[in-house]
């Protein structure tokens, strides 16, 4: 562990020393020691320069929209392995789902917190108050990140509407939210027409290891009311509002056509204490599995974590990474 790494969420050196581990006093002495090294945002590029041929990178990557961070990857010859491509038996991706909960229970949050008139909002109250109505909420996307969105949407009283492309997934929202919100099948029309109604939309849609698509236009916006307020959890792949751009915890909002955009590329690190045992709970098995078995055995024996690996001996091995980069696909043949 890298000293101080636990401070964060109020762990200190001692508590990691006491469970086994040792303390290295940078982050470089763990590059230089450590045949798997493992964080949670991607590796910076002077990191992507420790990096060996024959260590492996397990953490978030979200190379599809960062061709510097998968050319130092390549040129570093390590072997890195995705949380968010990582698949379970059903489909889902175990290793996105924990800060997917996190960031659509947070949009709220920082949208209600972003429609505030001091921050350039509107001064729309989402839930509204008797005799004035809530504020309208519109939530791109229906899932994990989505519904956790809808969630606090819906608990705090707003006029909720959520857009997907997938009719079986409205109709299990609706089942589950019944007539306290309302379901939109995604078309170019239906975005328009509710986007540019809303108070607050908050974009969660994912593409599992590629760009986000850009489905809110920058035309959209102009034609949203002034003030009103975009929360991009799809940030971290690219985005998928025209108008979005990343942005930090320390500088989180800023004023694009008139409305406020929240694009923070890590905002499960607002909540730092909470995400990361959420993190921690969905990724120990796989540490375990990569650790006591080798990388090679444990993705040999496990399809769903070989779904992980994007990057191997200088190669791309994702897919969905090499097409939106314009680069060779090689899968991995172990």
């Amino acid at each position: 562990m890298q000293t101080g790494a636990g401070a964060g969420i109020g762990s200190s050196d001692e508590e990691y020393v006491a469970a086994g581990a040792r303390i290295a006093d940078s982050a470089k002495a763990i590059f230089e020691q450590a045949e798997m090294i493992v964080k949670v945002k991607e590796p910076q590029l002077v990191e992507c320069e420790m990096l060996r041929p024959g260590q492996v990178l397990f953490t978030y990557l979200h190379l599809a929209p960062d061709p510097k961070q998968t050319a130092a990857l390549m040129k570093s010859g390590a072997t890195a392995i995705a949380y968010e491509t990582v698949t379970a038996a059903d489909g889902s991706l175990p290793l996105l789902v924990p800060m997917s909960e996190v960031a659509g229970r947070m949009s709220i949050q920082v949208g209600a917190y972003c429609l505030q008139k001091a921050n350039g909002g509107s001064g729309v109250l989402l839930g509204g108050v008797p005799g004035v109505a809530p504020g309208k909420v519109v939530i791109i996307g229906g899932g994990v990140a989505g519904t956790g969105a809808a969630e606090m949407a819906v608990g705090l009283r707003a006029d909720v509407v959520v857009i997907d492309r997938s009719l079986t997934r409205l109709r299990e929202l609706s089942d589950l939210f019944g007539n306290q919100l309302k379901t939109v099948y995604s078309t170019y029309d239906s975005i328009d027409r509710y986007v540019t109604d809303a108070d607050l939309v908050v974009g969660s849609v994912l593409l599992p290891g590629a760009a986000a698509p850009k489905l809110v236009t920058r035309d959209m916006v102009k034609r949203m009311r002034t003030g009103s307020a975009l929360v991009d959890i799809a940030i971290d792949q690219g985005g998928c509002f025209e108008t979005s751009r990343p942005t930090s915890h320390a500088d989180p909002i800023y004023v694009e056509e008139g409305c406020v955009h929240y694009c923070v590329t890590n905002m499960p690190g607002a909540v730092a204490r909470t995400s990361a045992y959420a993190l921690n709970n969905a990724t120990l098995p796989f540490v375990h599995a990569l650790a006591g078995k080798g990388w090679q055995k444990a993705v040999h024996e496990d399809e769903h974590l070989l779904n992980g690996l994007n990057i191997h001996a200088g190669k791309v091995t994702y897919k969905a990474v090499a097409d939106n980069l314009g680069l060779e696909y090689v899968p991995y043949g172990g």
